[in-house]
């Protein structure tokens, strides 16, 4: 008989699979690490280390909520992306195509990247001010990129146990930039140092719209899941939200209220950061359980070294 222990690691590894792959997630998984074909980066390279790593899930959390900071992006982003109707579509949506890029056959990763710029192509519309967007923007593209790859670099440097190296984190950045090529992406950085310099280039268009603050609602106070499995969720936001930019928490204050806010910084150091860090630490174990046949080194993709 399994014990209490083993069978709640069963059930929390059910979970996440059941949020971030979805019902089809046997046929995902197989046609990501199982299916014959060459893929475009060995187990060991930074970007397998990086993106599959518990702290993608925190990460992810932050490239959100750092994203929806950009007026236009955000416009496209509420009016085309369902992240309230439905957001778990569209984080498998994400999540296939993080993992496929990264783990999946070429082939495959190349059908992934064509069917997303045809979505692109028509995701157009005009932000509340006026000003026109498109998914396809290279300009958009580019911030949606750089947030997100600085996102998941600062998580994994954050959470795993053996970080990478200045010379590893320059890499990753690199072989993030062949997908972000592909998406439309003009120049994306190679190098950690080009990949700050970017991001902060983006500084003076950053704003709080409403569209921003109700991501940050949405995810930080309606998450939509069972009140049970909300605690979990909490403490990976608590980690999020602790790494992100001051200019970004500032922008959507994200701070204790009142006379309480001159205790933010003691709050993320000593509160938030631990709970990022216990969150995470509980992803790690409950998908790298060695006898669940799903989490083989060819099937699974979250490891916590």
């Amino acid at each position: 008989m399994p014990s209490p222990i083993s069978t709640a690691r069963q059930r929390l590894a059910q979970a996440l699979r059941d949020r971030v792959a979805g019902p089809d997630a046997e046929r995902r998984a197989h046609a990501i690490w199982l299916a014959p074909g060459e893929r475009r980066f060995a187990p060991d390279d930074p970007i397998c280390r990086v993106q599959g790593h518990a702290a993608m899930y925190a990460g992810g959390i932050r490239a959100l909520l750092l994203q929806s900071l950009h007026p236009l992006a955000m416009a496209g982003v509420g009016e085309h992306s369902g992240y309230r109707g439905d957001p778990w579509g569209r984080l498998q949506r994400t999540s296939e195509f993080l993992a496929m890029t990264t783990f999946g056959p070429v082939e495959s990763a190349e059908r992934v990247l064509d069917r997303i710029n045809r979505v692109h192509e028509t995701v157009v519309g005009q932000a509340a001010d006026g000003r026109p967007y498109a998914a396809s923007d290279p300009h958009l593209l580019r911030w949606v990129h750089v947030a997100e790859v600085d996102s998941f670099l600062t998580a994994h440097q954050r959470y795993a146990r053996t970080p990478l190296t200045p010379g590893e984190a320059d890499r990753y950045v690199d072989q993030a930039a062949w997908a972000a090529g592909r998406l439309g992406v003009p120049d994306p950085p190679t190098t950690v140092a080009e990949l700050e310099e970017q991001l902060g280039s983006y500084l003076p268009e950053l704003e709080a719209t409403p569209g921003a603050r109700d991501v940050a609602r949405f995810l930080l106070h309606e998450p939509p899941l069972p009140v049970l499995a909300r605690p979990g969720f909490w403490m990976l936001a608590a980690g999020a939200v602790e790494m992100l930019p001051g200019y970004a928490r500032e922008l959507l204050d994200l701070h204790l209220p009142g006379p309480l806010r001159a205790l933010d910084g003691v709050a993320l150091r000593t509160v938030a950061a631990p709970l990022g860090r216990l969150g995470t630490a509980a992803v790690g174990w409950a998908l790298a359980d060695p006898r669940d046949p799903r989490n083989s080194p060819a099937s699974s993709q979250v490891s916590a070294r």
